[in-house]
Parts: C-alpha cells; structure tokens; sequence
C-alpha cells in the first residue's frame, strides 16, 4: 500500500515533464513514442491506484511531506481514482490509433504538439487527484490552455475560432470557479478539501458559502457542457484534429463532472448543497433540456463529428439526471455512465476519425455507400453507436439500466419514459448515418477509398469490444462506480 501512495503522484509527473521533452524533439516519430510510454506508464499506476483502493480505502500523500492542510496533498478514493483510469486508459488506446491521423492533420510542428497533449492530459490528471481546492484551478488553467492550443491545430481554419470561442467560454467558467473558491478561502482560511469540509458547517448561515456554492456550479456546468452553457463544444469538437475530438469527447467533461461532483458532496456536503439552492431542480430540468436538445440538434446535423458532438451534450444530461435525484442510486448511475459513456465516444469519434482520415470528409452526402469501401470501420461505428443507444449486451445498456431504476427508486416513473424517448433520438441518427453508409449508392464519380491499415483498426475495434465486455462483465464498472458513489456520499444520501 505504502509503495503505491510513492508512486500515486507520478501519474500526473510523468505526462506533465514529458510534455516540455516533447517540444525538444525532432520529427514525429519520437514525439509520438515519448507521449505514448508515457500515458502507457501512467495507465498502469493508475489501475495499481485503482486495486489499492479497491482493497484498503483512502490513499493520501502529501507532497514535501508537509502534512495536510498546510501542504499540498493528493487524496485519491474510489471516485477519483475511477476517472484517472479512464483518462490514462482512453489516452493509451488512441495514441497508438492516433499516429497516421495526426501525420495526415498535422504534418509539422508535432513535437510542440504533443507536449500540449501532454501537458492537457496532465491537467486533467491533476485535477483529478488533488486535494487542494487551489490546485484544482490550477490544473484546470494547465489543462484548458493546452486545449485552446491544440483545438487551433484543426486543418479548417474555423479550429481557430472554435478555439478562441472556448477559450472565452472556458474563462468565463474558471473566473465563476476562482471567485467561488476565494469566498471558501475567506470563510474559512484553508484550501484542503478535507479541511474545507471539516470548517464549513460553522459558516452554513453565511449568504456568501451559498454564493460560493452558485459560483462554483456555474464555473463546473461551463466546463461541463451542460446545457444551456453548452455552445462552445459544438465548434470545439467538429475542428479540432480528430485524436483531440476522441480524447476531449472521452475526458474532458467527465473531469468536469466529476469534481463538481466532489465539491456537491464532498466538500459543502449534500446536506447543505442541495438544500441552500434548488440544485436538485436546476441540475434535473438543465439535464433534461440537454438530453432532448441535444439529441434533437444532433438528429439535424449534416456533419459527421458535428453530430456526435451534440450527442455528447445530450449524454452529459444523463449523466446530470442521475446526480439530481440526489440519491445513492442515482449517483451510482451518474458515475457509471460517465465511464461507459468515454468508451462509447472514444470509439465513435476514432471511427469517425477514419472516416476523415481516408474520405478527406466528415460530411454525411459525401458518406454514401462508404461502408461497402470501408466495412470494418462503419461496423465499428455502427457497434460503438449500438451502446450509444443503450442496446443490450452493451456498456450503454447497463448504464441506462441503473438510471432507470435509480429514477424509479425515487419515484420519477415519468423520467423513465423521458429516458427511453431521447435513447430513441439516438436510435434516430445513429440509423441515419448507417443507411447513408450501407444502404444508398455510392455515386459513380467518387474517389474509390481504401479501408484504414490494421494497426488503425485494432484500437478502434479494442474500444468497441470495451463497450461489449463491459455490458457483459461489469464487475469494474458497476462495482468501480458503486464504490465512487459510496466514497462521495459517505452514507449521507437516501439509500
């Protein structure tokens, strides 16, 4: 135990020094191998992090060995450690897939490159694992000027303003998060969040604890997507470089719940949070309008990634629809989705990836009858597209499962037919793009297009049979987000 608390901070060091080295070497292929040992080591600290916590609770490890709350420290229990497996595992499938699509979107300059993809991936690590409310806007700065960066490195020059456009939006949300975490620091004098959650209770008569709480929300839902503050991800995901809309569509906002998730509970507690401010209504009726305008708007789309972008909205407000029946299925459910939901986009947008990659196009008309020129990869879609909807044996299923019956446990039958209508949404435009694939002619004058070598293929197909396995075997899943629900809750929610 003691030997992975050592080496616990070194899932955030290895990809945060690796990231400057990167910038340093020449030509691609040496950038590329640096970035993927590196996410490579750090899955495997992070499924070490994951069983050490799995067996003995807690894991903490304060840095200088200055003991917490004076030093900083990072605190890792079965919820965050649940979303660093995530991260790292998504990271090392799609770097290896990543290589030729990045050769093909960015012919130079890819060393500076991905050092920004390490240097983002470190953020959200960080972020993940910290214990120190400061740090984690810290490491949400790292992470979204990376990201701003990066989103700019698109081929179409509207990656320009789709970065600028998220970099005002990311802003706005880290000054809401900043301002919200000065009032916590003037309340109480600490950052620790162990210590922030010992301190508060005496400040609960406060006006400005609930205008902190609001603050931070906001500043979280921004980063989040959720709708309505969801109009910088659209542009973001359509034109960055495809390996970015696979690992921002993967990660990115699930980081975001996640630690809004910890401040909800952890750090103000359920008790006071959802009880000073109608959280509970706001988070269900944002949830909602996001599952069926997202889905809606996805259904209307004429670009591919553009799509499944939009299908990222409405799947953020499931994830949302669970935590606002502020019960202990219902984050389960919450968590659950947000880790199936990362294979299920990490998948589709690889495959969509393809599709670019050989194609030179995302747009649906230019689609027609590819899947015939390149089966494997529009299988591919079309499976990982199959647990979008939430058909069984798959992860999706499982997830839609348990937040069904967390909403019937609470007694909102009528959120269950709301569910089942927006999964028959996904249906509508995942459909959509298969019988453009599959079922109409491919016109005479199109360029033949040859199917993705094999080494693309395999991580591809890898995501895809996650997606499976995991609706099989959700001894992880289910079993990893009933334990983060668990650390998060601490027995202060309605079983």
């Amino acid at each position: 135990m003691s030997s992975i608390t050592e080496l616990m901070p070194f899932i955030v060091l290895i990809p945060l020094i690796a990231g400057p080295i990167c910038a340093l070497l020449p030509g691609r292929a040496l950038p590329w191998l640096l970035t993927t040992a590196s996410m490579a080591v750090a899955f495997v600290l992070s499924a070490l992090t994951l069983a050490a916590v799995f067996d003995g609770g807690t894991l903490s490890y304060a840095f200088g060995n200055w003991a917490p709350p004076v030093g900083i420290e990072y605190r890792v229990d079965a919820a965050n450690a649940f979303v660093a497996l995530l991260i790292t595992g998504v990271a090392s499938v799609l770097l290896p897939w990543g290589r030729l699509i990045v050769d093909a979107e960015v012919p130079e300059r890819q060393g500076s490159f991905y050092a920004l993809l390490l240097i983002a991936l470190a953020g959200l690590l960080g972020i993940t694992l910290t214990g120190d409310v400061f740090n984690v806007f810290v490491f949400l700065e790292i992470s979204s000027l990376a990201t701003y960066g990066l989103i700019a490195h698109g081929r179409d020059r509207r990656a320009l303003l789709a970065a600028f456009r998220y970099l005002i939006m990311g802003t706005v949300g880290a000054t809401f998060l900043l301002i919200g975490i000065a009032f916590l620091y003037i309340l109480t004098g600490t950052l620790n969040m162990t210590d922030l959650a010992e301190r508060l209770p005496a400040t609960e008569a406060s006006r400005a604890m609930q205008v902190a709480l609001g603050f931070i929300v906001v500043g979280f839902a921004i980063k989040l997507a959720l709708f309505p503050l969801h109009h910088w991800l659209p542009n973001a995901y359509t034109y960055a470089p495809s390996l970015i809309s696979a690992l921002l569509a993967a990660t990115a906002t699930k980081v975001a719940l996640y630690v809004m998730l910890r401040f909800i509970y952890d750090v103000f507690e359920p008790g006071y949070s959802f009880t000073a401010l109608p959280l509970s209504a706001a988070l269900m009726v944002m949830a909602l309008g996001g599952m069926f305008a997202g889905s809606w708007l996805a259904i209307m789309q004429t670009n591919l990634k553009r799509m499944l972008a939009y299908s990222s909205v409405a799947q953020v407000g499931y994830m949302v629809l669970g935590v606002s029946l502020v019960t202990l299925a219902g984050l389960t459910a919450a968590f659950l989705h947000l880790f199936n939901h990362g294979l299920m986009k990490a998948a589709l947008f690889a495959s969509a990836g393809l599709v670019a990659w050989r194609l030179g196009s995302v747009r649906l008309k230019d689609m027609r009858g590819i899947g015939r020129e390149m089966p494997w990869t529009l299988t591919a879609f079309a499976l990982a597209g199959v647990s979008l909807i939430g058909i069984p044996p798959t992860a999706g299923f499982i997830s839609k499962w348990y937040l069904i019956s967390a909403a019937m446990e609470a007694g909102q039958i009528w959120l269950v037919v709301l569910i089942l209508i927006t999964s028959l949404m996904a249906l509508v435009y995942i459909a959509r793009v298969v019988e453009i694939a599959w079922l109409q002619p491919r016109p005479d004058d199109a360029p033949a297009v040859e199917e993705a070598h094999w080494t693309l293929l395999v991580p591809v197909w890898l995501l895809v049979a996650a997606n499976f396995w995991f609706g099989i075997d959700t001894q992880l899943t289910v079993g990893g987000a009933s334990m983060a629900a668990e650390a998060l809750a601490g027995g202060r929610l309605l079983p």
